[in-house]
């Protein structure tokens, strides 16, 4: 459903004309994503999206967010106030397509229109002085500007919008390109940051058909490859990613920019069908899953790929930066779009209950800037204090209000469904005809979910069921009738449908131990997606104690469930694991990680990867401290 936009004319607008058409995309998604509205999350996540929605997205300041427009002062490589409007207002654009009320449409609107007023007389939409274009962060926030200006345009369907999104982007053509500025010697990070515009460029391109969009997409591509400036034999993205050559050692490392130039990436593909762009894309996400992933998402360290899948244990300077949590998340939503691969779900799954809410405070209105396994939960700092925010603050909300669109999907079969987390759903089935679906349980906090469908006719299609990798024995029924489910893939039922049929699912939530993947003995305990941690609210530090899990059923562990505890802490969920401590049998209390350390203050840490023994007398000090997580001279409050 779109909603009807605002239309405002600025200097020189009434002019342009949109002439040519949408362009034909050469490949189409294996997986489309829920339509706008079309999934509505209950239970825990259900609470934490509209936290967020609420306490975040509707109450932010938008002349704080626009006035850098208006005054046109930056110049400084620390100046990059253009970002800002663009990550929240495409957050907002996401939350409100998950769910949208009057008072979302109409902040999208003020958003919108509080923006383009700002425009310079040549359309360009950014906060830096004339002379200083194309510097430090500045192509970087054309980027987020266009994404925003193209969001809005895609739930109004306003034309409007896609002139003012083309002046902004024709000034870019008019100061790079060939026989102008090289692109990749423009900005930060060794032009990452100002080739991600690539995406929206494309993105461009897709809803106007202006063959000039692609021919400028393409040459950032090309330029990749060339020599430039700092790197002689250019920044190698396609050939490095092709290669397997692991993100740390790829020719400029910075992830958060790197994903982003890979987002673009993907959209080319899908307008091109060149297929060495879809194998670099793929290439890039099987070196990170190999090389970058922890225990509770995607890892670097100081924002920078660094092999962190072994390096996850020790302390690690700036871990886990929340800006590549919800990139590396989109991209991996990207990926799931083009292939229909099961393994990026699981990934999406991973970071959202574990790196992702785990780095947003319990009261939706906050969120971290770096986290990590074990330590202390450390917000972020105000990174432009007259704007009153910082990148990750506004990022964050991006890959949370993607999961709407990720959770249940259509294939040219059926549905697919990669989410079990209590909601309702809507969809069109193969042959156009309303299907609602309600998933009930409280997935995965408990192993039996229960999807209940209501098509409006009865159909023979198919739906598709993630099996998660993680769910070694699944137990999947419909109706009475036993479906066979093996992990890591997904279950394709092809049946006559009809209102009322229910499917029952049985997860495998036995507790898990993990073995450290730098072979130092440390374990960490795990129960489906769910990572778990010591709080020190639960189990304090006791010298002279010491503690050894329990393993005689390695890799598997009983856990039971232990509700007093959860409530004591206000945590979502918590469970005793067997151990002895002394020597005597007895049990520790463990809570979900993203409930651990809620308390965000230095008294409040918390551990999950665990020595053995464990000595209980120092088990908190890892020294992975405040001052390891933050960019600040002082804690931030």
């Amino acid at each position: 459903m779109k909603f009807v936009g605002f239309c405002c004319s600025i200097v020189g607008l009434a002019t342009l004309s949109i002439l040519a058409a949408p362009a034909p995309l050469a490949q189409q998604d294996v997986f489309k994503p829920a339509p706008a509205n079309a999934v509505t999350f209950t239970g825990r996540l259900g609470e934490q999206l509209d936290l967020c929605l609420h306490k975040q997205l509707l109450p932010q300041s938008l002349p704080a967010l626009v006035n850098p427009y208006r005054q046109k002062t930056e110049e400084g490589p620390k100046d990059w106030r253009c970002e800002y409007w663009g990550k929240w207002y495409t957050s907002l654009v996401l939350a409100d397509a998950y769910q949208s009320t009057p008072e979302t449409r109409a902040k999208c609107v003020e958003g919108y229109t509080n923006l383009i007023t700002t425009a310079a007389r040549d359309g360009y939409l950014g906060t830096r002085k004339p002379e200083f274009r194309l510097q430090g962060w500045d192509v970087w926030g054309r980027k987020y500007a266009l994404l925003g200006i193209l969001a809005y345009y895609d739930r109004t369907g306003d034309e409007t919008a896609l002139k003012v999104a083309c002046r902004h982007e024709d000034t870019l053509l008019n100061e790079v390109g060939p026989g102008k500025t090289n692109i990749v010697e423009t900005g930060e990070q060794r032009g990452l940051a100002s080739s991600s515009v690539l995406e929206p460029t494309v993105l461009l391109y897709q809803r106007t058909g202006d063959p000039k969009y692609l021919a400028f997409a393409q040459y950032i591509v090309e330029a990749w490859s060339k020599p430039a400036k700092h790197m002689p034999h250019g920044l190698r993205l396609i050939e490095d990613a092709t290669a397997h050559v692991p993100p740390e050692k790829m020719v400029w490392n910075k992830a958060y920019e790197m994903t982003s130039c890979f987002e673009g990436l993907c959209e080319l593909y899908r307008v091109t069908g060149e297929k060495a762009y879809l194998t670099a894309a793929i290439g890039l996400a099987d070196n990170v899953l190999q090389h970058e992933t922890t225990i509770i998402g995607c890892g670097t360290r100081n924002e920078f790929w660094s092999s962190s899948h072994t390096n996850q244990t020790g302390m690690v300077f700036h871990p886990l930066e929340t800006c590549v949590t919800a990139t590396w998340m989109k991209y991996l939503y990207q990926l799931l779009r083009l292939t229909g691969d099961v393994r990026y779900a699981d990934e999406l799954e991973r970071n959202l209950y574990n790196g992702l809410l785990g780095a947003l405070m319990p009261d939706g209105s906050w969120w971290a800037y770096f986290s990590a396994p074990m330590g202390e939960r450390v917000p972020s700092n105000m990174q432009h204090v007259d704007v009153g925010t910082s990148c990750c603050v506004l990022n964050g909300p991006r890959g949370l209000f993607i999961t709407s669109r990720w959770a249940a999907m259509t294939s040219a079969e059926g549905p697919v469904i990669n989410l079990y987390a209590p909601a309702r759903t809507t969809f069109a089935t193969p042959q156009g005809t309303p299907l609602h679906l309600e998933i009930t349980g409280d997935y995965p906090a408990t192993a039996a979910t229960t999807i209940t469908l209501n098509p409006q006719t009865t159909e023979e299609f198919t739906l598709a069921l993630r099996i998660p990798a993680w769910s070694e024995k699944t137990e999947l029924r419909v109706n009475d009738e036993r479906i066979k489910a093996k992990a890591g893939t997904y279950a394709r039922i092809r049946r006559t449908w009809k209102a009322g049929d229910k499917i029952k699912l049985t997860f495998d939530l036995r507790g898990r131990l993990l073995e450290a993947p730098d072979g130092n003995g440390q374990l960490a305990v795990v129960r489906g997606p769910i990572v778990f941690s010591l709080d020190n609210r639960l189990v304090p530090t006791q010298p002279g104690v010491s503690i050894v899990l329990d393993r005689s059923t390695t890799p598997f562990i009983a856990l039971t469930p232990n509700p007093s505890a959860a409530q004591k802490i206000g945590a979502w969920l918590a469970f005793d694991a067997p151990c002895t401590i002394n020597g005597q049998k007895s049990a520790l209390t463990f809570c979900d990680y993203a409930s651990a350390g809620t308390l965000w203050k230095e008294t409040n840490p918390y551990c999950t990867w665990l020595p053995q023994p464990l000595d209980m007398g120092t088990i908190y000090e890892t020294s992975q401290t405040w001052q390891t997580l933050s960019h600040t001279v002082y804690r931030p409050r």
